[in-house]
């Protein structure tokens, strides 16, 4: 009697558990810009600028970001931000962190790229914010899309 007395009370607790945690959408996370701020042949650094859009009806406060970026399918850069923010309920906003990289391959990349009059670069983002909720501790995060190589030709010429 008593295992079933334990074995319903925990049924119970765990699915008014599951009532209480927030159901979060994956937000959409793209690059804005990249620009580059300095570095040598073996590690160059950048600004990223992101743009992460919440489709949730409640204000995403993340914590901690943590991402890797592939450019053509090279491994680029990755990253772990500590700098807090928020996207807004049904809104976005930008945020922007420093990177160290080593592009020696992605410069291969572009450079051939570049002379096949391509119009753009693809890349791959992929992460997790954590997040400053209760019953919520984490969401990942996956996006692909294209940067202009408009974007990178001060450097190429």
């Amino acid at each position: 009697m008593l295992p079933r007395l334990i074995g319903g009370m925990l049924a119970l607790a765990l699915s008014a558990c599951s009532l209480v945690r927030p159901h979060f959408e994956q937000p959409t996370v793209r690059v804005v810009a990249i620009e580059l701020r300095g570095g040598n042949l073996l590690q160059q650094n950048f600004a990223v600028k992101l743009n992460v859009q919440n489709p949730n009806d409640r204000v995403l406060p993340v914590r901690e970001l943590t991402f890797a970026l592939k450019v053509e399918g090279v491994d680029v850069a990755s990253g772990l931000s500590e700098q807090a923010f928020s996207v807004p309920a049904l809104g976005d906003a930008d945020f922007s962190m420093n990177i160290s990289a080593n592009l020696a391959f992605a410069v291969l990349k572009l450079i051939d790229k570049r002379q096949q009059h391509a119009d753009s670069l693809s890349y791959e983002l992929t992460g997790t914010a954590r997040i400053d909720l209760p019953f919520m501790s984490q969401i990942g995060f996956h996006q692909n899309g294209s940067l202009p190589l408009s974007d990178f030709s001060k450097y190429l010429n």
